[in-house]
C-alpha cells in the first residue's frame, strides 16, 4: 500500500526507533510541536514574561480548532480537560421540570457517567443505554430519547473498540425531541472529519493528545451560537467574563459566547503545542487522513483476521472501526512485551489497541500484528 503522507514520516521522530500505534491515547509528537513548546520555553527564559505571547497563541489556536469543525471562534471556548468542558455544561444546563432527561451510554468514556450522576438535580433523571458487543444502535436512541430528554451525549467514536457513530442521525432523532447533542469527539477529531454545522451538532468537546497531535493540558469546548444563550455557567473565572468585568469583582458579566465557559489561566505551554499540531493537521487535511486511514484500517482488520487474532468488531456493520481491539488474556504483560520491541500501544479493559494515524504505513501495523500473533 502506497503511503500519500511519507514526507511527513520525518516531522516524529519516535517513528525512527519506534512503531508508534497508540494515538488513542497519545499522538506522536512532532517537531512543529516540539519547537513550539521550546517557543513558550524561551520566551519566558529569555523575556520572563510572554503574557501576551500566550494569548496571541490561544487565540490561534481557538482559530485552527473552529476552522477544523467548521465552526466561529466565539463558538470555541479553550480549557484544560475534556472532564472540565463536560463539567462546565452539567452544572450550567438550566434544570427545567419535565424536561431533565439526560442520555448516555455505557460505552461513553466513564468521566461522563461520574460528572452526570454526582448533578443531583438531574441525577434521578439519568438514562444509561445498555450496549451490545460495545455498540449502540440507532435503534436504542430512538427508544430511549424521549420528550423529558434535555440532553444526550454520544461518543463519536468507541474508545476501547473504534465503532463510529451516525452523529446527524443522531442528531435528527435528539431535535425531533427537542434536546440537545453533546458529542465526546475525544477519540475522533484529527482522524475523522467534522462539520459541526453539517452534523447540526449542538455541543462538542475535543482534547488535543490524540489524533490532534498536542499533549495534555488543553481542550476545546464548541458551544453553537443559537445554544449558547440558554447556558449560565457556575464553573467560571475571570476569563470567562467580559473584558469590562473581569477585574470587577462586584458585578460580574459572563462573556458573550462560548468564551463564557473559560474559567482561569490555561496551560499556555500545552496551548503552544496545540496550537503547532492543528496547524500541521490543517495543512495535511483531515479528509484525505481520513481516505489514507479507510486503506490503512481495511488492510489492518484483514491482516489480523489471517493471523488468527481476536478482533472486536461490533456486528452493526456501517463504517470500519478507526482501531483494532485485540482481545488477549492480560492486557498489561502484552502491551510491555510489545513497548519491549519499541511498539507502542494501549492496553484498556480487556483489550490491545492497535491505533495507528496518518504517520503510520502498513508495513509497521502488520509489524505489530505479527508480534500481537505470536504472544497471544
Amino acid at each position: 500500500m502506497k503511503h500519500p503522507f511519507q514526507s511527513y514520516r520525518q516531522l516524529f521522530p519516535v517513528l525512527s526507533s519506534h512503531i508508534h500505534v497508540g494515538s488513542c491515547s497519545q499522538g506522536a509528537i512532532s517537531r512543529p510541536v516540539s519547537a513550539a513548546i521550546e517557543e513558550y520555553h524561551r520566551s519566558l527564559l529569555q523575556h520572563g514574561h510572554n503574557g501576551a505571547l500566550s494569548m496571541a497563541r490561544l487565540e490561534e489556536a481557538r482559530g485552527h480548532f473552529a476552522k477544523l469543525i467548521g465552526a466561529e471562534p466565539n463558538e470555541i471556548a479553550v480549557l484544560s480537560s475534556a472532564s472540565e468542558a463536560i463539567a462546565g455544561v452539567a452544572t450550567a444546563l438550566p434544570y427545567v421540570p419535565g424536561k431533565e432527561g439526560i442520555v448516555y451510554a455505557d460505552t461513553d468514556f466513564p468521566t461522563v457517567g461520574h460528572i452526570w450522576q454526582a448533578q443531583e438535580l438531574f441525577r434521578d433523571h439519568i438514562c444509561c443505554i445498555p450496549s451490545t458487543e460495545g455498540e449502540v444502535t440507532l435503534k436504542q436512541y430512538e427508544e430511549h430519547i424521549k420528550e423529558n430528554t434535555a440532553l444526550i451525549m454520544v461518543s463519536h467514536v468507541n474508545y476501547t473498540n473504534g465503532f463510529q457513530q451516525d452523529l446527524k442521525s443522531i442528531a435528527n432523532i435528539a431535535h425531533r425531541n427537542q434536546a440537545l447533542l453533546f458529542v465526546d469527539a475525544y477519540q475522533s477529531t484529527g482522524m475523522i472529519p467534522v462539520d459541526v454545522k453539517a452534523m447540526d451538532i449542538d455541543i462538542l468537546v475535543a482534547g488535543a493528545r490524540k489524533y490532534m497531535l498536542g499533549i495534555p493540558g488543553v481542550a476545546f469546548l464548541y458551544i453553537s451560537k443559537d445554544q449558547i444563550d440558554r447556558f449560565k455557567p457556575r464553573l467560571t473565572g475571570w476569563l470567562g467574563q467580559e473584558p469590562s468585568s473581569r477585574f470587577d469583582i462586584a458585578h460580574p458579566a459572563p462573556a458573550a459566547g462560548a468564551r463564557r465557559f473559560e474559567t482561569g489561566l490555561p496551560s499556555f505551554i500545552s496551548i503552544f503545542a496545540a496550537n503547532a499540531a492543528l496547524k500541521l493537521l490543517l495543512e495535511i487535511g483531515v479528509t484525505d487522513i481520513q481516505s489514507y486511514m479507510y486503506e490503512l484500517m481495511d488492510f489492518s482488520f484483514e491482516y489480523g483476521r489471517s493471523k488468527g487474532l481476536h478482533i472486536r468488531i461490533p456486528d452493526g456493520g456501517g463504517t470500519l472501526p478507526s482501531l483494532l481491539a485485540v482481545e488477549v488474556a492480560d492486557v498489561l504483560a502484552v502491551e510491555r512485551h510489545l513497548r519491549s520491541r519499541n511498539m507502542i500501544v494501549s492496553a484498556r479493559k480487556d483489550v490491545i489497541r492497535v491505533a495507528p494515524h496518518f504517520y503510520n504505513t502498513a508495513e509497521e501495523v502488520r509489524r505489530v500484528i505479527d508480534e500481537l500473533a505470536g504472544s497471544c
